[in-house]
């Protein structure tokens, strides 16, 4: 081969071009990464806070967690944006569409868990004033979710399977005391009729948690998928109908 031919060679090999563009993707998914890891703490914390007010807020409180909420929503479109750019331009596969996959995905629910945390918020105030018997169920719910929300955070960061799974079991339990609440109050309004439209505002609250719990076992699960390529959404439904 003469000199000239190997200069050509080497002018048109598509290496170089690949290695620079793996590299670029690599950055952009890690630089993506860290912000979805950011969003989820944010609203995470914004979860926690309006957990803690709901026994007594103010407007202050309430404005300020409406307002975080308004800039998670931004977030969240944001992501999304950058999301689909990458995978317009860069095209990813494997584990690096995986990857982009699950924070299209999670990003979606990071946003429902900042929707329902004002939600909460814009309930407490309805309640500010009412004196009003908290189901032990619900206390329970109260205490466990922030917990979650913290294990959650710890899952995404580190990127544990092991850790993702205990939250999907957590969740199972946070829905077993959605049904307790709901007939702790029942019970509680059969008592007080009187304050039968407050207690119902507090149920809104009971379905909020549920619904936050079910959102952190959909992540869970997303976790799971992210670093096994499992997809261990209905696993327990689908064991049950064989079992049967």
């Amino acid at each position: 081969m003469t000199e000239a031919n190997t200069n050509d060679n080497e002018a048109t090999d598509p290496a170089p071009i690949r290695v620079a563009t793996d590299i670029q993707l690599d950055h952009e998914l890690a630089a993506l990464r860290r912000r979805l890891i950011k969003e989820a703490s944010r609203a995470t914390d914004l979860l926690a806070q309006s957990i803690k007010i709901l026994q007594g807020s103010s407007d202050e409180e309430v404005s300020e967690i409406r307002e975080i909420e308004r800039q998670i929503d931004a977030e969240e479109v944001r992501i999304e944006e950058e999301c689909f750019r990458i995978l317009a331009l860069q095209q990813p596969f494997g584990s690096d569409f995986r990857m982009l996959t699950f924070c299209l995905k999670v990003n979606s629910d990071i946003e429902r868990l900042a929707d329902h945390a004002a939600s909460m918020a814009k309930i407490s105030k309805k309640l500010r004033d009412a004196e009003l018997v908290w189901p032990q169920a619900m206390l329970e719910m109260m205490q466990r979710v922030p917990v979650m929300c913290e294990e959650l955070v710890r899952a995404v960061i580190n990127a544990d399977p092991d850790a993702a799974r205990e939250i999907v079991l957590r969740d199972k339990a946070i829905d077993k005391l959605d049904k307790q609440a709901f007939r702790e109050l029942t019970g509680i309004i059969q008592e007080h009729p009187d304050e039968a439209s407050q207690y119902m505002l507090m149920y809104r609250i009971s379905r909020e948690l549920e619904r936050v719990g079910d959102l952190l076992g959909n992540i869970g699960e997303d976790i799971v998928y992210l670093v096994t390529g499992d997809i261990v959404r209905h696993e327990s439904s689908g064991k049950n109908k064989q079992s049967n």
